[in-house]
């Protein structure tokens, strides 16, 4: 795509580095038949190349207009896009920098400035985040009454918040070490803010599933959140203060030792991670060490290919909806290998029709953008329901968060059934299934039987 950019504007770092990925787009369309807000508006502002388009305008005339912000904003950054696409346009790193741009300049209305300042203050937080669900179990049955007032924003968050809010357990992970193994590989398992809170027991069944492996498992005290919310709301210099805190907490850990890789659970946390080299590479003071610690940031599934994953103990049967998110299929490319483990530990797999388009969850999207995300929902659920799967996997919380209140069907993390299926506990979703005339309630209880009898047999 011709620019026109003039010798000042590319003296600017930002407007030289979106001059670059824009010029590469070629208007194939492509990228179009990806692009869920495409396929449910058709309007060509809400493609990829139509974005592209908008980005140029306001980057070559320095003019932010609603039109712009409105559009752009309805971009999940699913990054579907960039997989269609053929002649390997950086849209990633293109609506990043508009989103700051935006972010920057753009007017917003009052009741969205603070719905986004209130989001950066609180999803990164584990500790107000947990408040905030709380509060939002009481005031849950009053969304639609907030609906009807025009607090649309308010009323999505109120529905994402789920049913056994009160009930939720704080569990702290600690680490886990294997002293008679001196040589083992030693990991930091990032927790997640959003994770830590809604499912610890995805955290506790990697733990269990590393050590089981042979893995020292530290988990890093001051750790904070990966960056990816405050990033993809256009708030680029809080995204970098945590990455610095990461860097410097993940650095402490190595003065003592060195860390073969960095573990994430959440696909979206894991693509942030990969991405701090590049996020901070103008930073003298971390360009370095965030590239370094870029190298080593790995998905949990990724690490378990490389060292190999254990030989099953349990064989369930179960029939298995593999949700594959974004993050990971399109982020981080990494689509069919969580596939090939679960099929290693003796699941069943069966695909998702339209299973590259999202689920409409991406980070805040859902409360920020509820009618296109609940669309999207709705969309992927009726999808799921077609293939009829005893249990549906994924490997992101964001995605379990968004759909597992619109099925009866179970939720379970990836690393759950591999944990399962290798010597651990049944997951704590799928024992809580009532009905005994489902399938799964008989798999259960032999899976219940069968650890009893390890445990007597130990």
């Amino acid at each position: 795509m011709q620019t026109n950019f003039n010798a000042l504007q590319l003296g600017d770092p930002t407007i030289a580095r979106a001059d670059e990925i824009i010029r590469r787009c070629v208007h194939c369309g492509l990228c179009t038949a990806t692009c869920p807000t495409y396929v449910l508006t058709g309007d060509e502002r809400d493609s990829p190349r139509g974005r592209i388009y908008l980005m140029k305008q306001m980057f070559e005339s320095r003019e932010v207009t609603a039109s712009t912000v409105h559009h752009i904003d309805r971009c999940l950054s699913c990054l579907g896009c960039m997989t269609a696409c053929p002649s390997g346009v950086d849209y990633m790193h293109l609506v990043d920098l508009a989103r700051v741009r935006i972010e920057q300049r753009a007017h917003r209305g009052t009741k969205q400035r603070a719905t986004r300042w209130l989001l950066s203050r609180v999803l990164p937080n584990p500790r107000r985040f947990r408040f905030m669900l709380v509060l939002g179990w009481f005031m849950k049955p009053f969304r639609n009454l907030f609906a009807k007032m025009g607090f649309r924003r308010i009323a999505a968050a109120l529905n994402l918040v789920p049913r056994g809010a009160l009930k939720m357990k704080v569990l702290k992970p600690k680490s886990a070490l294997n002293p008679d193994a001196p040589q083992a590989k030693r990991v930091a398992l990032m927790l997640g803010c959003v994770q830590e809170v809604l499912a610890p027991q995805i955290n506790i069944a990697a733990i269990r599933l590393l050590k089981r492996h042979g893995v020292d498992v530290v988990i890093v005290k001051d750790e904070a959140c990966c960056g990816a919310l405050v990033h993809h709301l256009g708030r680029e210099e809080e995204a970098r203060d945590f990455a610095r805190r990461n860097i410097d907490a993940w650095t402490a850990v190595m003065r003592e030792r060195l860390l073969d890789a960095v573990i994430v659970t959440a696909g979206g946390c894991g693509t942030m991670l990969k991405d701090y080299g590049n996020l901070l590479a103008r930073d003298r003071g971390y360009a370095e060490r965030a590239a370094y610690v870029s190298g080593l940031a790995r998905d949990i599934t990724e690490f378990l290919d490389d060292i190999g994953l254990n030989p099953p103990v349990m064989w369930t049967g179960l029939k298995l909806a593999y949700h594959s998110a974004c993050s990971l299929q399109h982020g981080q490319r990494l689509d069919e290998l969580p596939r090939a483990l679960l099929e290693q530990a003796g699941y069943t797999l069966v695909d998702i029709p339209e299973g590259h388009l999202c689920c409409g969850s991406a980070g805040s999207y859902n409360i920020l953008e509820p009618e296109l995300s609940g669309e999207l929902r709705e969309r992927k659920l009726r999808n799921i329901d077609r293939i009829k799967p005893d249990v549906i996997v994924t490997g992101n919380i964001g995605c379990m968060a968004q759909l597992q209140g619109g099925t009866e069907v179970p939720f379970v993390h990836t690393v759950e059934l591999l944990d399962w299926a290798t010597g651990g506990p049944c997951p704590p979703s799928l024992i809580k299934m009532k009905d005994s005339a489902h399938p799964i309630e008989a798999l259960v209880e032999m899976a219940r039987m069968s650890a009893k009898e390890r445990e007597f047999a130990d």
